[in-house]
């Protein structure tokens, strides 16, 4: 997947509000936002469900993937390269307490895609020193808990000093400003609840594919 060609880049994160004891009913919400996310075309699909078992974080990657399968849509799992890799994912994304992304390329077969977290200029170089196919730079906009916001002026530096590397921007990323982190050079954008709400998700990416 050429990153750099496919501007702009809709990256889906989903909620994290999976666990053990709510599985089926979680499952059954990610997998409908996934089956729209398909149908509106959005880019790619993170499964960033951090409070789920190896075992049932295989099993819902699987049903995910089932559904993309068929689609340009590519899917990765939040950190577990393993469980990614295993369990038919396209690729991983990487965070600070991640195994390294080279050591992923050494033992992974070619095209696996692996994505990284990024929070100031210092982890984009480090994260292209590492090898890695994107970032996500966070937090753009002012979001709760997330500290002080990067801001458009700072993200539009760090995307000139850093080009043609492919940069996502997340962090208070929704319709109403989508378009300004796009005109700052941003390779496309990432969002959690612009895009797990169905009427927001298709409304979004309706603007999206119109511009």
């Amino acid at each position: 997947m050429n990153l750099a060609s496919k501007k702009p880049i809709t990256y889906l994160i989903t909620r994290g509000e999976a666990t053990s004891e709510n599985f089926a009913s979680a499952k059954g919400q990610i997998l409908d936002i996934v089956s729209l996310a398909v149908d509106e075309g959005v880019s790619m699909i993170q499964i960033r469900e951090k409070q789920l078992s190896a075992n049932l974080l295989c099993a819902l990657t699987e049903s995910v993937v089932a559904i993309t399968r068929q689609s340009p849509t590519k899917v990765l799992v939040n950190d577990r390269a393993d469980i990614a890799l295993a369990c038919g994912a396209d690729g991983v994304h990487l965070t600070a307490d991640s195994i390294p992304a080279k050591v992923i390329r050494d033992v992974f077969p070619e095209g696996f895609l692996i994505g990284s977290s990024a929070h100031s200029l210092e982890d984009i170089n480090a994260a292209i020193e590492d090898g890695v196919d994107f970032v996500v730079l966070a937090p753009v906009y002012r979001t709760p808990g997330k500290g002080e916001p990067i801001g458009l002026e700072r993200l539009t530096k760090m995307i000139k000093t850093t080009a043609p590397f492919p940069i996502l921007a997340l962090g208070g990323v929704d319709i109403t400003n989508y378009d300004d982190v796009l005109s700052a050079g941003a390779s496309g954008f990432a969002a959690i609840r612009a895009m797990n709400d169905p009427e927001r998700l298709r409304e979004l990416m309706r603007n999206v594919r119109s511009q």
